[in-house]
């Protein structure tokens, strides 16, 4: 890994309803190119909103998150530009439903990058190779099981070419048998050497892909470190309690 960080976490804070509600209280954290980590925590804790305050999907109430020497919170930044480097995949698919698998493909790459439709899709076909789903090119997401449409997601995000692929608890609105296909796919990036954030409760997966784990807890992160020291060493009570009820 790089030792220059991709996206670097600077005091960050999300408040909501008026400042009411405070899910993150000062976050700060760097993430290095090719590095996978893996967000945990209980309900509540602030891991989604952590995470889509990195694209500024959730604009920050407060601090800098800087993407590739940009600090996206600035005022004048195009953050869609930026964006366009910044894959996400989310819970629950969020497929047009209207259009194919390949239209879902295609449709980012000619709009916003300014592919051919032929350029466009030889690249989509080439992903749906690699994720077992080119004889699935013409469907519609409504024919795809959950698992089918999550590895078409995150084959969507791929044809952006993006630099950092964020997942936003992508296994949790799948049933049991149809986890492995995804976590296949995602671990298959990660020895690719892409860089990746992940929220997850899929501990097995943490413990065998992330890089690094983070704990976060009350919108902190309380405690971070490889995974045999956080699943085999918790220092602080919190995580010891959180590890005793999900593992």
């Amino acid at each position: 890994m790089s030792a220059e960080p991709i996206l670097s976490v600077r005091g960050l804070q999300k408040h909501f309803n008026a400042g009411a509600v405070h899910a993150l209280n000062g976050v700060n954290v760097d993430i290095a190119r090719s590095e996978v980590l893996v967000v945990i925590g209980p309900s509540g804790s602030g891991k989604s909103t952590f995470l889509r305050c990195l694209n500024l999907l959730e604009r920050p109430t407060a601090g800098s998150v800087i993407f590739e020497g940009t600090d996206l919170t600035a005022p004048r930044v195009n953050i869609n530009l930026c964006r366009r480097r910044i894959g996400m995949v989310f819970q629950h698919f969020n497929l047009f439903p209207h259009m194919t698998v390949l239209g879902n493909l295609t449709l980012g790459p000619i709009r916003l990058l300014g592919k051919t439709p032929a350029e466009a899709e030889k690249k989509a076909m080439q992903l749906l190779e690699r994720v077992g789903l080119a004889d699935r090119s013409d469907a519609y997401p409504s024919q795809l099981s959950g698992g089918q449409k999550q590895r078409i997601a995150i084959v969507r995000a791929l044809c952006m070419e993006p630099d950092v692929m964020l997942f936003d608890e992508p296994t949790s609105a799948l049933d049991p048998e149809m986890v492995g296909e995804v976590l296949d796919v995602m671990k298959e990036l990660a020895r690719e050497g892409m860089t990746m954030v992940v929220v997850t409760h899929e501990m097995g997966f943490a413990r065998e892909v992330a890089d690094r784990v983070i704990f976060m807890d009350e919108g902190l992160i309380v405690e971070e470190g490889t995974p045999w020291e956080i699943f085999e060493n918790p220092q602080s009570e919190r995580l010891q309690s959180f590890l005793a009820k999900v593992l």
